[in-house]
């Protein structure tokens, strides 16, 4: 089995030329994303050849300090992103969406880094980004689908709400049906994506173990173990946010403020 292809810069520039394929459509069709393709390609760029500097330095560190203080950076950016996705806001729910991406991430992480690989010493940044950065990916996706859900549902569903509660539900039992489709919702691009996964496409990670002359059955392993750390970081990132954003919006009275609810 034959080691991955290096690919030149002269290459990347000719894979650029794809690119005009998704140009050329918009333009054809007047979809007006023209711009923005670019753009993001562009900063797509730039990013990617970024981080990968910045991942040379860190993977040749060997302080703890140091790559956990990226894994929490990273974090930290995940939950900043994923409420910018969202169409409604309320005060603290910047705060929210990071405790709950910081605490499912390192949780998860954790568990699979110390209990299941056992990788010593257990901050070997060669393990600990780059799954902790695919969990993020995901989590972050989670969030800000779930906190759509279940603050639209509070805000359409004011009126549902409000009378549970003065027909004398308590706060959860009024605002259950919201915390229980926003959970799901979150969860949905996951279930979806295990349910054709090496039927319909083929997982990234499992793609890239192959092109760089892992075994097949050794990727597979490495993917398998991946989608089930992304599956358990998705259910407690999505049932983390939406309980915080639970508690925000009815208070321990057994009081509905959806006035607290503001438009992006």
């Amino acid at each position: 089995m034959t080691g991955a292809v290096d690919i030149s810069l002269w290459q990347l520039a000719l894979a650029s030329v794809l690119l005009l394929v998704a140009i050329g459509l918009s333009v054809a069709l007047k979809l007006g994303l023209t711009k923005g393709l670019a753009v993001a390609a562009t900063r797509m760029v730039v990013q990617l050849f970024l981080v990968g500097l910045v991942l040379e330095w860190v993977f040749s560190s060997e302080s703890a300090l140091l790559i956990v203080s990226l894994a929490v950076g990273m974090a930290l950016l995940a939950g900043h992103a994923a409420v910018r996705r969202t169409s409604r806001r309320y005060p603290q729910i910047w705060a929210d969406a990071l405790v709950s991406v910081l605490g499912a991430s390192f949780v998860v992480t954790g568990a699979a880094v110390l209990g299941i690989l056992q990788i010593d010493p257990w901050y070997d940044p060669q393990y600990l980004i780059p799954l902790h950065g695919m969990l993020l990916g995901n989590a972050l996706t989670g969030i800000s689908l779930s906190l759509d859900r279940f603050m639209d549902g509070a805000s359409r569903g004011r009126g549902l709400v409000e009378a549970r509660l003065a027909l004398g539900a308590t706060r959860w039992e009024a605002a259950r049906p919201l915390f229980r489709d926003a959970v799901r919702t979150g969860l949905v691009p996951i279930t979806n994506s295990m349910a054709v996964m090496g039927v319909v496409s083929l997982p990234g990670m499992m793609t890239g173990q192959i092109l760089a002359g892992a075994p097949p059955a050794e990727a597979v392993r490495y993917q398998i173990l991946i989608v089930f750390m992304i599956a358990a970081c998705v259910a407690l990132a999505a049932l983390g946010v939406v309980g915080l954003a639970y508690r925000r919006l009815f208070t321990a009275d057994h009081r509905f403020h959806p006035d607290r609810l503001r438009e992006a």
